[in-house]
């Protein structure tokens, strides 16, 4: 009888230390998220979320559509973030705060990338020379072979074809287009009139494909092509791409190095306002870079996924930063991580 006692005693014990510990699991349970948008920066983001969720309990799910799709998602609330490339509109703004409650639309760089002009010359893997204006006369199909003079002359020491340039470009809102587009109509006032700036633009030639992907695909397939991809998508993909001439003078290829370059002079910080670097002044300086931002609503209606994203972004700019040179991207500038470790607090 003692015995049977001492056994229940025993298991109703062991039920109850059973159901608190599963109990205290179930109060661990990652916090789960979405977010959308730029493809841009999506393969430092996947490493990010997928490290993060055992650091700060939060499982987040990122799907690379284009920056144009991250801020129509955010802004609809089918996610609960974006990610842009392209610095927003004050129309985009207010349209978020319209359909939120009068709640803001938060700005946060993360990282800083590079747009390159990338090739398939049959024959040629050298490293193309090229001017703004003159990338503005061949995306304007104004200039249509390889072997045209302008081209020959900034590479006297190559044998350019007589082929046909094939121009490539994104056919998705795209922050990489905002941030070649911007550039163009930096260094070309022609540019700037006829087709300008923005993540979507009136093509006036070539073919069109979806994400950094879809374009690096289209390059790879069509011989005489020439299109704009972020720098780590040329490098994965094995793709030629040239030098871009800045505002020195100088004819430099994109690296990590060159892109810092852009950011390291600003004396403004990119934490509370979105701010162009492309054809920024200074040696050393790639002039077709920019900063990479993820767009967090001011308050969630879920006091657990501000706290998340709060973490997030404290992670993500301090140490998270070890780990961007990896994936070929450059590190924020230390000011710049300093200002949003503290702007994260605006998030409610």
């Amino acid at each position: 009888m003692r015995s049977n006692i001492l056994r229940r005693v025993a298991g109703v014990a062991a039920f109850t230390i059973a159901a608190a510990i599963f109990a205290l699991a179930a109060d661990k349970q990652p916090i789960q998220m979405t977010g959308a948008g730029a493809t841009f920066p999506a393969p430092i983001y996947t490493k990010w979320f997928n490290e993060y969720q055992s650091i700060g309990n939060a499982q987040i799910n990122y799907q690379p559509i284009g920056s144009g799709g991250g801020i129509k998602g955010v802004t609809e609330g089918t996610v609960d973030f974006g990610a842009s490339d392209a610095i927003l509109t004050k129309a985009e703004f207010d349209a978020f705060k319209a359909k939120n409650e009068g709640h803001d639309l938060l700005t946060f760089p993360t990282v800083l990338g590079a747009v390159v002009p990338t090739y398939n010359i049959p024959g040629v893997m050298a490293e193309l020379n090229f001017t703004g204006p003159l990338l503005a006369q061949i995306f304007m199909g104004k200039i249509t072979k390889w072997n045209d003079p302008a081209i020959a002359k900034l590479n006297p020491s190559v044998k350019l074809p007589n082929l046909d340039i094939l121009v490539a470009h994104r056919s998705d809102g795209s922050g990489t287009t905002f941030c070649f587009t911007d550039y163009l109509s930096k260094v070309s006032p022609e540019w700037e009139k006829s087709v300008g700036r923005n993540a979507s633009v009136s093509w006036p030639v070539g073919l069109g494909a979806a994400k950094n992907d879809g374009v690096a695909g289209l390059l790879k397939m069509q011989a005489g092509a020439l299109g704009y991809i972020e720098y780590f998508f040329a490098v994965k993909n094995h793709l030629a791409y040239g030098k871009v001439q800045n505002k020195a003078g100088e004819f430099l290829k994109a690296d990590l190095k060159s892109v810092s370059e852009a950011a390291a002079a600003m004396k403004e910080s990119a934490a509370d306002t979105q701010v162009s670097i492309t054809d920024a002044a200074g040696k050393g300086v790639y002039p077709i870079s920019t900063f990479t931002w993820l767009l967090v609503p001011s308050k969630f209606k879920d006091a657990g996924k501000g706290a998340a994203m709060k973490g997030f972004l404290t992670w993500a700019v301090t140490k998270g930063q070890d780990q961007v040179e990896s994936l070929d991207y450059a590190r924020l500038p230390k000011v710049i991580a300093e200002k949003v470790e503290k702007r994260v607090a605006l998030i409610k």
